[in-house]
């Protein structure tokens, strides 16, 4: 089958009546998932280790994999990772401060990717990682390496795509040898010191070397690499994204920020915020959602149907075996029968919900059903946390070089200004 038949093959579900019957459609992703469970990406756990991640792995694999993280990412594990993020936190407030010593104009995106580099680093590894005083440091150049290269050019990346299990059958692999020694090299070093000195953590290696010790769940060197390696992709990009991008909105309209400054400050006990009052900042939330409504990072996911599937109510519509399928979480965030003036930030919208009705509304940051974002605690956690501490020592206003609009990156898979973020920053005294 060639790449062009592919193409013409894949569905972008009828646009048509998709807008018009969105439950339908969300039914795919949830009551239908058993035949929307694979997104038909490249992996190859045995030649290319660190593709090996959830993200990318389908069938019994993925669904092996996930019942064994989900626990890895509750509520209480969460909680026990926050203090990591406080301490990340007051270092973004010090690395704030140092900037404002040069300059009140600060590129948001950028400091705020190192800062999510070093939470994750620090959530995910148990190392300090010291990007945000070094925007050079060896973690963050690897991170930047890992999410924009590949060892190969678009013509075989695109057939590793198109065509995953013959590009395992030819052993091809897809990660540059000396980014997949970095990460495996540095979870191999962790895991063994820890596991040879009884030592336990609270970040992510430590969950995963206690939970094999603990309950005997089998996890190899190279699964618990591929799994930190997802838990760093997933975590860092989306996150800083998703903060620069509501520091732009809150620095345009500056009544929404005094108002979330207010909510936070009378949060905050002896400088310090806990983690259940955190998760109760409600403005917060509705800041949050509608940033990620208008913004999402992600803002296509792709599901592969397992068998033919005929679309309720349709029955001339019929999903082949085999037959990628799109779902546009842009389009549906930004469609005027859903959210009225979608180009206007109105956290109001989700004022009236404790959560998002996701049975009459479209919100879909995380993805939907079973296979959503294993992740979607941690990121919303780091995202409040670093909000929380920003807001209460700093106003963030435009300034002659903001963008406005922003200029999104249409080349970008994820989600991102194409010309950075530029806001003027000022210390509240």
């Amino acid at each position: 089958m060639s790449i062009t038949l592919i193409l013409l093959t894949t569905i972008i579900i009828l646009i048509s009546f998709i807008f018009n019957h969105i439950k339908r459609k969300l039914s795919y992703l949830i009551k239908d998932f058993n035949n929307f469970t694979d997104r038909g990406l490249y992996s190859n756990e045995k030649d290319d280790p660190l593709t090996g991640r959830l993200f990318l792995l389908d069938g019994a694999e993925w669904k092996n994999m996930r019942s064994k993280l989900s626990p890895t990412f509750s509520s209480g594990k969460m909680k026990g990772m926050y203090e990591l993020v406080l301490k990340q936190a007051e270092e973004l407030v010090e690395v704030f401060n140092d900037s404002l010593n040069e300059s009140s104009i600060m590129e948001i995106k950028d400091i705020m990717a190192r800062f999510t580099t070093d939470v994750i680093g620090s959530c995910a590894f148990g190392l300090k990682c010291n990007s945000l005083r070094d925007p050079q440091a060896e973690f963050r150049v690897m991170g930047l390496r890992s999410l924009n290269e590949r060892r190969h050019g678009p013509l075989i990346s695109g057939f590793m795509q198109g065509f995953p299990d013959l590009a395992r059958k030819l052993h091809l692999r897809s990660i540059p040898d000396d980014i997949n020694e970095f990460f495996m090299r540095i979870v191999r070093e962790v895991v063994e010191y820890r596991e040879q000195n009884n030592i336990t953590c609270n970040d992510f290696l430590g969950i995963l070397i206690s939970m094999k010790k603990e309950t005997g769940v089998k996890l190899s060197l190279e699964q618990m690499a591929a799994q930190a390696f997802v838990f760093f992709l997933g975590g860092f990009e989306t996150s800083s994204s998703t903060l620069g991008f509501v520091l732009y909105e809150l620095a345009l309209h500056q009544e929404m920020q005094d108002k979330l400054r207010q909510e936070i400050k009378e949060s905050f006990k002896e400088n310090n915020i806990d983690y259940e009052t955190l998760h109760q900042l409600k403005f917060m939330g509705h800041i949050i959602s509608e940033t990620l409504r208008k913004y999402p990072i992600i803002p296509l996911i792709t599901r592969l149907a397992l068998n033919d599937y005929q679309i309720p109510d349709y029955p001339d519509y019929v999903i082949k075996k085999g037959m990628p399928v799109f779902i546009p979480i842009y389009a549906f965030h930004h469609d005027t029968n859903y959210y009225p003036e979608p180009e206007k930030f109105k956290p109001e919208r989700f004022a009236s919900r404790e959560d998002i009705c996701k049975d009459s509304l479209p919100w879909l940051p995380f993805g939907e059903g079973p296979r959503n974002c294993i992740g979607l605690r941690f990121g919303l956690m780091q995202t409040r946390v670093a909000l929380a501490y920003l807001l209460k020592y700093f106003k963030f206003s435009v300034s002659e070089k903001t963008e406005i609009p922003l200029v999104l990156d249409k080349a970008s898979v994820l989600l991102s200004a194409k010309n950075g973020i530029f806001l003027k920053v000022e210390k509240i005294l």
